[in-house]
């Protein structure tokens, strides 16, 4: 049992408006800008299995107008501000942001409303932004560590939407109509499924009056398929696969885990804290060891990707290909250890030290705040964001110990290697 310190204050107020919107306000009175973005519980896990990649799809449409504002015509007014928008999708949410000028909030966040709220999904624009979207993913498919790290999920997530890729597949893509995504648009797009968070140079009740005039009228809630529940099943043995890639110059080795989500995490910052023990860093295990002295990987890399469910946990490694069976090998006797090693005290600090400054740079600008209680508002509890440093100090060499004995298996687990072709 893990035992928290005091946790600080909350610094941001959550709001729940009447029509179920979430509103997160961050005052920082000092700052001149601010940031306004708008997340969406309607990532590739709500698609239907025909469906795949119309989430993402979707954010591109977003910015293609309205019944009131023509194609480019936000763009225009953002830009001519100042300011910049963007939008991003993955597995658990979308979300679309802005970054302007505090005094011109007023004048553009209606414009950032309307767009999300009432995206006419123009059938012209339609069609040629499905070229856009298609050839995004093509580029994808040329890349071999997308095409590692997509394979390795699928083998990870055999039945689970985290396994599919969020760009889509071709043949449901090209098989997408204007309507069939104004359908999922008006059934996800939803109130009790949003949060609004604003951050930055503007006080909190004109803040409200905002939010309620510009996130208002949504349009009735449409049918739509829906995606048959599905839960992440975690296995036995090892799931291996090889694939031979042209032009590939350098060996990839791939080896995944399956984690805690979102509901568990405490072990979630655990995993964190795992992860920078052994890859994080030039002094961390794996780097120390398989990099710089024994020479036989080029480079190596560690990585915890929280979720709402089943997390994913995943080492990669670039090296020649007569290295990867010892490379495995090795990685598998230093996973077993964990659990009967005891972790050096001063080990231990170097990487609850690298984590909670890492914390605390990520937290100092409205975007990056936005970004974190918007997550976390969508997969959780946007209060426990600010938990996180006190989870993760909270940790002993025992309860790591008992995570990876939990969560790393060395005889259970997921590995893609990628190889030249010929």
């Amino acid at each position: 049992m893990i035992t928290l310190p005091t946790t600080p204050a909350f610094p941001a107020t959550v709001n729940h408006l009447d029509n179920g919107l979430t509103l997160i306000h961050h005052p920082m009175p000092t700052t001149p800008v601010v940031v306004a973005d708008i997340w969406v519980k309607a990532g590739a896990r709500a698609e239907p299995d025909h469906w795949t990649g119309m989430a993402h799809f979707l954010e591109h449409m977003i910015f293609k107008g309205t019944d009131r504002l023509l194609p480019g015509q936000f763009d225009y007014a953002i830009e001519a501000q100042g300011g910049m928008s963007n939008a991003a999708t993955s597995h658990d949410y979308a979300h679309f942001y802005m970054t302007v000028a505090a005094p011109h909030l007023p004048e553009t966040l209606p414009h950032l409303a309307d767009l999300v709220l009432h995206a006419a999904i123009p059938a012209d624009e339609f069609v040629r932004e499905r070229q856009v979207v298609l050839e995004e993913l093509r580029q994808a498919q040329d890349d071999p560590d997308w095409l590692g790290l997509q394979a390795l999920s699928e083998q990870v997530y055999p039945t689970h939407p985290y396994g599919r890729s969020v760009l889509g597949a071709v043949a449901h893509l090209e098989g997408f109509s204007p309507e069939t995504m104004r359908g999922f648009h008006q059934a996800h797009y939803q109130p009790e499924n949003m949060t609004v968070v604003i951050a930055g140079g503007i006080p909190l009740e004109p803040t409200l009056e905002m939010i309620r005039h510009s996130f208002r009228g949504f349009p009735a809630p449409a049918p739509c398929p829906t995606p048959p529940e599905a839960s992440a099943q975690r296995w036995q043995g090892v799931r291996r696969q090889t694939l031979h890639l042209p032009r590939l110059e350098q060996a990839r080795l791939l080896m995944a885990w399956i984690g805690p989500g979102m509901d568990q995490l405490d072990a979630a910052c655990g995993m964190d804290l795992l992860s920078a023990l052994l890859a994080e860093g030039r002094s961390s295990r794996l780097v120390r060891e398989l990099r710089e002295e024994r020479q036989w990987v080029l480079d190596i890399s560690s990585g915890f990707s929280l979720q709402k469910e089943a997390s994913l946990f995943t080492l990669q490694m670039w090296l020649m290909p007569d290295k990867v069976t010892a490379v495995e090998a090795l990685i598998r006797d230093r996973l077993a250890a964990l659990t009967y090693v005891p972790i050096d005290a001063a080990e231990l600090m170097r990487a609850k030290r690298l984590l909670c400054n890492d914390f605390a740079f990520s937290v100092e600008t409205p975007g990056q705040l936005a970004g974190l209680y918007g997550y976390y508002s969508t997969v959780g509890n946007p209060e426990d964001s600010y938990t996180y440093t006190e989870r993760v100090q909270a940790h002993t060499g025992d309860s790591l110990a008992a995570l990876a004995q939990r969560f790393l298996s060395p005889d259970t687990y997921a590995v893609t290697v990628l190889l030249p072709q010929g």
